[in-house]
């Protein structure tokens, strides 16, 4: 099911609709992403959320066109300003990616080429999408690296990848994505290796941009936390779907997914001081070898017979959308 927007409000910057990325392995094919539908409206900001292994990462590739081999894309669309980029060309595609279109990837030297200088690299990043002299786009450059919390930007400029700290290559590696002022940006983790200061001026530096510019971004995490300070909406994956979606403090405050339920009651902050903390028992699924019906149920306390069948994406409450049979409908104050 496609999340629903009034019929009122200005287009998405994206629609992904019903998207399915598979991998085509010895041992079987893998549904990575399966059937995913999700909109970012312009400066808004959409938390993708999940365990390890839920597809979270690949389903932002594939927004990217950067999944290779043996995944493919396999199905479904990805419409960026009314163009499908799943049925893009590869020239077309470089032509928007790190202009109109950027990925922060969670490794920076995915980003960074180790034998030139960050102002080599930034100034030709900046020079292969516009006409800007020299002088500009190094100016330009050292603003940004400014902008993430770099001391001594001039400095720092001159210097190569590995005379940086890992969280100061990320910094780097966020400033490129930045140069262009992209109109969506997909950032996988970028913030996990950072400390919690520099952490907090980036996010803060990242609503900022999608407030003032109307640059859209996709923000992949598993820290809720985070996603509870940044994100507009959030979507909730599992087993390469999407489990829970909704505006980031309704899913928060009441969610009606068991996942989400779960993955909630596991932050230390919900639970009593003194007591052991709540676990989603079992683990994820295999995906070549997923259980019938809703994946999640072999991990449930709600699973029912129903559950056996799959159930489809609704929407219960709302704006507010569920893959469930069985939704906690008491966290809204809905007798079930």
């Amino acid at each position: 099911m496609q999340p629903n927007i009034p019929a009122s409000a200005a287009p998405p910057t994206l629609q992904v609709r019903n998207l399915r990325t598979h991998f085509f392995t010895r041992a079987g094919v893998v549904p990575a992403v399966n059937d995913v539908s999700l909109n970012v409206g312009r400066g808004k900001v959409l938390g993708l959320v999940g365990e390890s292994g839920s597809g979270k990462t690949v389903t932002g590739f594939s927004i990217m066109r950067l999944v290779d081999e043996p995944g493919r894309i396999v199905g479904g669309e990805i419409l960026f300003g009314g163009r499908d980029l799943a049925k893009a060309s590869e020239e077309e595609m470089r032509q928007l990616r790190g202009n109109r279109v950027a990925m922060i990837f969670q490794d920076p030297m995915m980003t960074l080429n180790p034998v030139l200088r960050i102002d080599t690299q930034m100034i030709e990043t900046m020079q292969a999408h516009r006409k800007i002299s020299h002088e500009d786009a190094r100016q330009r450059a050292r603003d940004t690296l400014g902008m993430v919390g770099i001391p001594s930007p001039d400095e720092r400029l001159k210097s190569y990848p590995h005379q940086f700290s890992g969280g100061m290559r990320q910094r780097v590696a966020i400033a490129i994505a930045l140069l262009h002022e992209p109109e969506l940006i997909v950032a996988d983790e970028p913030t996990t290796a950072l400390d919690v200061t520099i952490q907090g001026q980036i996010l803060a530096e990242v609503q900022k941009l999608a407030a003032t510019t109307g640059t859209s971004i996709i923000w992949i995490t598993h820290d809720l936390s985070v996603v509870a300070g940044l994100a507009d909406d959030i979507a909730v994956m599992y087993a390469g779907e999407i489990a829970e979606y909704g505006a980031v403090d309704d899913v928060l405050d009441h969610p009606l997914h068991p996942y989400t339920h779960g993955l909630l009651g596991s932050v230390p902050s919900r639970n009593k001081r003194g007591q052991p903390l709540l676990q989603i028992p079992g683990m994820t699924p295999s995906l070549l070898n997923l259980p019938a019906g809703c994946p999640f149920r072999t991990r449930c306390p709600r699973a029912a017979e129903v559950c056996v069948q799959s159930p489809p994406m609704a929407e219960i409450l709302p704006a507010h959308e569920a893959r469930c049979f069985r939704p906690h409908l008491e966290n809204a104050g809905v007798a079930a």
